[in-house]
């Protein structure tokens, strides 16, 4: 944490994905934890139940008291790797970049640094990189070239099937701005749409790092950076970066000997950081798959088929947060309430999900553990898509209530046990 400059994430704050309510800005927040307290019968029909009196993560969720706070997941007391919550970090990717170079470099890896100026294929198989400075053989070849996909795409032609239709927003502009006076680094992520995509903020433990997500067929970079200079009231300070996205993803992400792994195997956006967790899944998956020099095509074929059910679930999820929206100010938002008709799973879930409550076997039998119907459940009832069930008699109400204020003295006394995110920062 100390080398990346990293904070605490207890989870992502979303402003403005619906219209204002009662004249406040909407606003929702996406933890990591489960249902709190862990074990306890299921909060839903409560909250339901029980009025509604507020959001349902300000209700069950102790990472969404906390971050209401400013408070970061670690106990006072804490011991590593530990807190009250399940946590995240947000880190500088390029000092993370050092900092895992070194430490591999010590373990023994040998770091080469060169362009790659032809890749020699044979036989479906790439037989040798070719450099300035020499020629690089290998068994295995993993891409991580990004969205040049240099190594995997000389191998397979026609191997991409884009996602742009549902999900639009292929550009995006950063701009990193230092603290102004009396800001302190935030433990959580912002996420807040706009007209046309929705701005990231991102807090470092010396800096804010912010980007506007966009449609690049409705805005150019000219018109996306200055509504991201609005945004923020920065005015011309810091050099803004402007970048390209691939929305989408390969059909096959091991073709012969080479596995495209991160950007090279695709992007679905930046929302819900699922780009580092398909980085995690892919390489996870690739350990089980890779038990011998030369795996059977068996082996390949079954690691392609599990990688594009992966990627269709994070879609799905992903769609998920567009298609709730009853923002109607913009074509984009308009078209947005309707991408759900790109994913007939989806279509089939939220008419269920009127009618009952999101539960796990919902969902049981997804190729992806990353979201479970926890995680949907803060994204359809942040975006107030609630099952209409009967009205409760008051005698359930009252008990629903009774329930609930217990719930909320647990995350009270939860409160009062941790400790200011700034104070839990490594010094």
């Amino acid at each position: 944490m100390r080398e990346c400059q990293a904070t605490y994430k207890n989870g992502i704050l979303f402003r403005q994905w619906r219209k204002p309510v009662a004249g406040e800005p909407h606003e929702y927040f996406h933890p990591f934890e489960e249902k709190m307290p862990p074990g306890a019968s299921d909060p839903v029909t409560p909250w339901l139940a029980g009025g509604q009196g507020q959001r349902y993560d300000q209700t069950v969720s102790l990472g969404s008291l906390l971050s209401a706070h400013q408070h970061g997941p670690k106990g006072i007391n804490a011991p590593a790797w530990q807190g009250l919550v399940p946590y995240g970090y947000h880190l500088d990717a390029v000092l993370l970049g050092r900092y895992l170079k070194r430490k591999a470099v010590a373990a023994g890896v040998e770091h080469r640094l060169a362009t790659i100026e032809k890749v020699s294929i044979e036989g479906g198989e790439i037989r040798a990189l070719h450099c300035q400075d020499g020629t690089l053989e290998a068994d295995l070849y993993i891409d991580c070239s990004g969205f040049s996909q240099a190594l995997i795409g000389p191998l397979k032609a026609d191997n991409w099937q884009s996602f742009e239709a549902a999900l639009p927003c292929n550009r995006a502009v950063a701009l990193q701005l230092p603290y102004q006076d009396g800001q302190a680094p935030r433990p959580y992520t912002t996420a807040t749409a706009l007209g046309e995509g929705w701005v990231w903020e991102i807090d470092l433990q010396g800096r804010r790092g912010n980007g506007y997500v966009y449609d690049g067929n409705r805005l150019t970079e000219a018109e996306a950076e200055a509504q991201l200079r609005t945004f923020l009231g920065c005015g011309d300070q810091g050099d803004a970066k402007h970048l390209k996205m691939k929305i989408g993803c390969l059909r096959e992400f091991w073709v012969g000997n080479c596995v495209a792994v991160g950007l090279s195997g695709g992007f679905i956006e930046p929302l819900e950081s699922t780009g580092l967790h398909l980085i995690n899944l892919s390489v996870r998956l690739l350990a089980t798959h890779l038990n011998q020099a030369r795996p059977a095509q068996a082996v390949r074929d079954n690691y392609n088929r599990l990688l594009n059910g992966i990627y269709d679930d994070l879609k799905r999820f992903i769609i998920l947060h567009y298609c709730l929206t009853d923002r109607d100010d913009t074509e984009f938002w308009r078209q947005a309430a309707q991408s759900h008709r790109h994913s007939p799973v989806l279509s089939a879930q939220l008419t269920l999900w009127q009618h009952k409550v999101c539960e796990y076997l919902d969902l049981a039998g997804s190729y992806s553990t990353v979201f479970s119907d926890e995680n949907y459940r803060y994204v359809l009832y942040g975006m107030d898509h609630r099952p209409k069930l009967p009205t409760a008699s008051e005698a359930d109400a009252q008990q629903a209530r009774n329930r609930l204020q217990r719930l909320n003295q647990l995350l009270e006394q939860a409160l009062a046990q941790s400790a200011p995110h700034r104070d839990q920062l490594p010094g």
